[in-house]
């Protein structure tokens, strides 16, 4: 990796040449001061670990983290990086990343990240839209991108790359050379210039609906979502946090800064979506902040096993669950469970709940979902095996959150309660509205939009929600995803779709219906439980499962039974599996796995028709 090799010069003394505050009592006001102030308090703790060159797990302490952002910063400042500048980031999520991200706004300057699966022609627009002088590229698979849309972009004045060298970008290593010879000094005075009030960011969001807007956020939104999580105890001093979601998605930001806000330590996954699973076993993180996806696949994979193994297992597996959620359902209730249940639930967290914690290191303490929304029975079947999963909501107009399910205080089928110093309400409509010292202060470069956002100092947040006498807030759906059929009916698809998705063999599932007669469902299977299917059918070819009798079969018996759960304007008539699972790089899904919903209407629209001829 390339930050502690030994042909960087890194301070040699960190103690002594670097500037810290000048007393550990002091608070942090900025994500510029916040990494000198954990120095401070924190020192030689680590702050950093990751798998280096050579395979093995190495630690990065607070001083080595702080001495290597110093020498990015005086490197950046040299290169011509002034304050408010717009500096694009794009990578994967590694230490790099977090360091440069660190040093751009010790310069004053402002990120603007851009997502390592981005095209090159998004990768344009948003190094276009937000002005950015200067970018950071992961390596040359990223800088190749850049490469195709160089000439479209005439106020790029410089490209650095983090990993190797090109002749057409300065190299990380160069970079920290430059600032191994600036003034310590130099580098105190400009992080401190830097005040609540400047923007740190400016994060463009998913764009479901249309074109990614770039949402303005200052150092006090995230300073103040950052005292949020301190309140609440998200994360604690010493813990360590296993960290693979994407940086330039404002909850993985958040978490970043929040770790190190608190002195505990980021593990960086390894870049490979095989490897997350293997690594958490390693590490055995206390925290483990994730999107639904990598819960649905442990959930599926689990209840997948067991039928696989029948008999006896299966039973005991099933039995276990069973035992489990009634401990939770008393639990939740401030109960505890009696003399011989209790005697179940040891035997049952023995047999199998062991297991299934041993999947995430057995040590966790928070695993925080977010970004998407969860199936309910997914969360109880994960706190019935004591696997700490508590679903959140937030947007990047929040700054990252708005309320939070936390232990102690959680409500399985919610996105639990509002965060101190945050309100909520519902409109008239049924939207949610947020305030709060989190909230954005608008879209750059449309002010139309912004208007239409925040209304007397409220973020209409385009969610359709209601909350409870006790505070916890549940999402029904998005307007903008309301399907209005051909009688009128108002249809939240989400709903069904989750439901949909309960089978194994269901990947995606997207629900159409807009001014038509009824629901149809476009739906996609998923390739390891297709695997396990094929191979108990025995017959089953999965080179044409699309087409298998068997499989359909499957999924109509599936659909029929969720359907029950609807009324008759609600329910799924006919469906089309795809030939194919939805994804980013087919422009179906954005980079947090959300559903594109235009796109995947105008993509397959042949597909939705032939669901209505005839």
């Amino acid at each position: 990796m390339c930050p502690i090799q030994s042909d960087i010069k890194v301070v040699p003394s960190p103690r002594e040449e670097l500037i810290l505050p000048a007393s550990t009592t002091e608070s942090s006001s900025t994500l510029a001061d916040l990494l000198p102030h954990a120095a401070s308090k924190f020192a030689s703790n680590g702050a950093f670990l990751f798998k280096n060159d050579h395979e093995t797990w190495e630690n990065v302490s607070f001083d080595q983290v702080l001495a290597q952002v110093q020498n990015l910063t005086l490197g950046l400042i040299d290169l011509g990086v002034k304050p408010g500048d717009r500096v694009s980031l794009l990578g994967s999520t590694r230490v790099e990343w977090t360091l440069f991200d660190f040093a751009v706004m010790s310069a004053g300057a402002i990120v603007a990240p851009i997502y390592q699966t981005n095209s090159p022609g998004e990768c344009q627009y948003v190094i276009e839209h937000s002005g950015a002088r200067f970018l950071v590229v992961e390596d040359e698979a990223q800088l190749e991108k850049i490469r195709q849309v160089r000439d479209q972009l005439p106020d790029l004045e410089q490209t650095i790359i983090m990993i190797g060298e090109a002749d057409d970008a300065v190299s990380m290593k160069d970079l920290m050379e430059r600032g191994a010879k600036g003034d310590p000094a130099a580098f105190e005075k400009s992080w401190k210039s830097v005040t609540a009030d400047d923007v740190c960011k400016i994060i463009y969001t998913s764009g479901t609906t249309g074109p990614p807007k770039g949402c303005v956020i200052t150092h006090g939104n995230y300073r103040s979502m950052l005292d949020m999580a301190s309140e609440v105890d998200i994360l604690g001093a010493g813990e360590t946090t296993f960290l693979f979601l994407p940086l330039a998605h404002v909850f993985a930001l958040l978490i970043q800064y929040g770790t190190l806000d608190v002195g505990g330590r980021i593990a960086f996954w390894e870049r490979d979506q095989l490897k997350i699973v293997p690594s958490l076993s390693e590490i055995k993180p206390e925290n483990f902040p994730s999107v639904p996806r990598i819960f649905e696949k442990v959930h599926d994979t689990a209840i997948a096993t067991s039928a696989g193994d029948g008999g006896i297992k299966a039973a005991i597996f099933n039995w276990a669950v069973k035992v489990g959620k009634k401990v939770n359902d008393l639990e939740d209730q401030g109960k505890q469970p009696g003399f011989l249940l209790a005697k179940q639930h040891g035997l049952a967290d023995k047999l199998v709940f062991t297991k299934i914690r041993a999947i995430f290191g057995g040590n966790l303490k928070l695993a925080l979902t977010g970004a998407a929304p969860i199936d309910p029975e997914i969360i109880r079947f994960f706190h019935a095996a004591g696997v700490p999963v508590y679903e959140a909501w937030g947007m990047t107009e929040t700054s990252t959150g708005g309320t939070a399910n936390l232990p102690g205080a959680s409500k399985v089928g919610t996105v639990g309660k509002a965060l101190p110093g945050v309100e909520v309400k519902i409109a008239g409509d049924g939207e949610l509205l947020v305030k709060g010292p989190n909230i954005f202060q608008g879209y750059y470069k449309n002010q139309e939009a912004t208007d239409e956002t925040i209304v007397d100092g409220w973020l209409h947040t385009g969610d359709l929600a209601s909350i409870d006498d006790e505070g916890y807030v549940s999402i029904t759906g998005r307007k903008k995803e309301i399907i209005i059929t051909a009688g009128g009916k108002n249809i939240t698809p989400v709903n069904i779709e989750a439901l949909v998705k309960r089978h194994p063999l269901v990947s995606q599932c997207v629900v159409v219906g807009d001014r038509k007669p009824y629901l149809v469902a476009l739906i996609t299977l998923d390739p390891e439980a297709l695997t396990r299917f094929a191979a108990e059918q025995g017959t089953l070819d999965e080179a044409s499962a699309t087409d298998s009798p068997v499989v359909r079969a499957a999924l109509e018996k599936h659909i029929e039974e969720v359907n029950t759960h609807f009324a008759s304007v609600e329910q799924v008539k006919r469906f089309h599996i795809l030939p194919h699972d939805l994804s980013q790089e087919g422009g179906e899904l954005t980079p947090t796995l959300k559903l594109k919903r235009p796109v995947i209407a105008s993509k397959y629209e042949e597909e939705i028709e032939n669901l209505y001829a005839g």
